[in-house]
C-alpha cells in the first residue's frame, strides 16, 4: 500500500495526525477538524503531489498537515474561511435592483 492508500483508509482527523506523526492539541482539532483537513488538501493540490514518490508524499502530507494545523491554532475557522459558507458570509452583497416605474404607466400612456 502507498501512503495515499493508507490516508484514504483513515476515518478521523486524529488518525491523520497519528499516522503522519504530527503532534496536536485535541481542543484545537475538536473545533476545526474538517477545516484543518480541507486546508491540508488545498495545500497538497498546490504542490503537484501526483508526481512524487512515496517518501516525498509522506513528507508533503506531514508538512501540509502541520501548516494547516498551525493556521487554526492561530485563528478560528470563521477567520480562515476554508468553506464556501464562510466565504459567502463576508462576500460583498450586490446592491438590490431599484424598482422602476415608468412615467407612462402612471399617466395611463398619454
Amino acid at each position: 500500500m502507498t501512503v495515499l492508500d493508507d490516508l484514504m483508509s483513515l476515518s478521523s482527523a486524529e488518525e491523520f495526525f497519528t499516522y503522519l506523526g504530527v503532534p496536536f492539541e485535541p481542543s484545537v482539532v475538536n473545533v476545526a477538524r474538517l477545516h484543518i483537513l480541507r486546508r491540508m488538501g488545498q495545500y497538497l493540490r498546490a504542490t503537484g503531489i501526483e508526481a512524487a514518490d512515496d517518501d516525498e508524499v509522506r513528507r508533503l502530507c506531514r508538512t501540509h498537515l502541520e501548516q494547516a494545523y498551525a493556521d487554526f491554532v492561530a485563528s478560528s475557522p470563521i477567520e480562515q474561511r476554508v468553506f464556501k459558507v464562510h466565504q459567502d458570509a463576508v462576500a460583498p452583497k450586490p446592491e438590490p435592483a431599484k424598482p422602476f416605474v415608468s412615467l407612462t404607466s402612471l399617466t395611463g400612456g398619454k
